[in-house]
């Protein structure tokens, strides 16, 4: 489980994270980077995929958003590496 600790909202699972992924590697979009977010009011983790860093500075950090969405971790999908 991914996330498993008391500063995150909840685990997630990941076989689903890598199936996110391989989404965005199979994309015929360009994607180099996902975003794991958490949206507040479904109280889940979803994907988003962004081309270049400049998405990432579109969403508000993780804890302490105002909004119903918060970015969590960033990857790289293809090092697979978090990008800080």
């Amino acid at each position: 489980m991914m996330f498993d600790s008391p500063k995150f909202p909840k685990t997630l699972d990941e076989e689903l994270f890598e199936t996110w992924l391989e989404r965005g590697r199979l994309s015929r979009l360009n994607y180099h980077y996902l975003l794991v977010v958490w949206n507040e009011l479904d109280a889940e983790y979803q994907p988003f995929y962004a081309e270049n860093r400049n998405k990432i500075d579109e969403y508000e950090r993780y804890p302490g958003v105002v909004g119903h969405e918060s970015l969590v971790a960033v990857y790289d999908l293809y090092s697979e590496s978090r990008i800080v």
